[in-house]
């Protein structure tokens, strides 16, 4: 869930959650904004777990281990751009080389990703987005209008998630990616309980077999996917990875987005080590 200050992530997600498991008191909050997660309180009685500055990774994820040890069905992490930030100012502050100080932070971020993808628990994610103003016409009068651009969070964040929604000022939402094929190409809506219905029907349609093993058939395709994502994250050049892909053509299409990510990553960082081949 992402979009500027003011677009309602917070208070769209815990709709999206309830709408997910229907009992208020199954959906946990891990709140960094300032207790800002308690203003929606009326909507029913949610957890609410706060983690304060600095908004390491490894405070992200006891969290979630303490929602999960909870039975919590559901985890709001609002918002997850702390933790982004957090990164990058401890990264900027190392001392040596900028390049190989990557090195030691991206494995924090990945754990914390590595537990949202392993969690037990459905995970909703609020990412602020940059703010920028564009100017429009109204009634006749050329005015100002807040508008969100970028989220603030690592690059392929997006990803990881079966759902993307970038919800605007307005409290508009639409869809940037979409699994479930349930939002995409489809007009601006409002996102409420209904939302999160249609979000669990899917997951219920789409996992459930033939013969009742439903339950097991989703663990196991989780188990599955969770193991190729690693593979691809695994791949340490191109042709480690073109191996990969072309190995698995029934694959190919469903982690286009993730094979594509890190074929980015393996580019950038070939065209790093040449640049500074060529310098030395």
């Amino acid at each position: 869930m992402q979009g500027p200050s003011g677009s309602g992530k917070t208070y769209s997600s815990l709709l999206l959650a309830h709408g997910l498991i229907g009992n208020w008191s199954k959906i946990a909050v891990i709140d960094t904004e300032n207790q800002s997660a308690d203003l929606y309180a009326h909507l029913g009685p949610y957890n609410v777990i706060a983690i304060g500055t600095p908004h390491t990774p490894e405070k992200y994820v006891e969290a979630i281990q303490i929602c999960e040890n909870a039975g919590m069905e559901a985890i709001i992490i609002d918002s997850i751009s702390h933790e982004w930030e957090t990164l990058l100012d401890i990264q900027s502050n190392m001392p040596g080389n900028s390049f190989t100080n990557w090195a030691k932070i991206t494995p924090r971020h990945n754990a914390l990703i590595n537990k949202i993808l392993s969690s037990s628990a459905h995970v909703i994610a609020t990412v602020r987005s940059k703010q920028d103003y564009v100017i429009t016409d109204k009634n006749g009068k050329m005015v100002p209008e807040k508008v969100g651009l970028k989220g603030v969070q690592r690059d392929g964040l997006e990803y990881d998630f079966t759902v993307v929604f970038d919800v605007n000022i307005k409290h508009q939402a639409t869809a940037s990616k979409d699994r479930t094929g349930l939002f995409v190409d489809k007009p601006e809506f409002t996102i409420d309980q209904k939302t999160g219905e249609q979000i669990k029907a899917w997951c219920v349609d789409n996992h459930a077999s033939e013969n009742g093993n439903g339950s097991k058939s989703l663990i196991d395709d989780f188990e599955k996917g969770l193991q190729f994502i690693d593979a691809i994250h695994a791949c340490k050049n191109l042709d480690e990875l073109r191996k990969l892909f072309n190995g698995n053509p029934d694959l190919q299409e469903l982690y286009r987005e993730e094979f594509v990510a890190k074929k980015n990553e393996l580019l950038n960082h070939q065209t790093f080590r040449q640049n500074g081949t060529a310098k030395r």
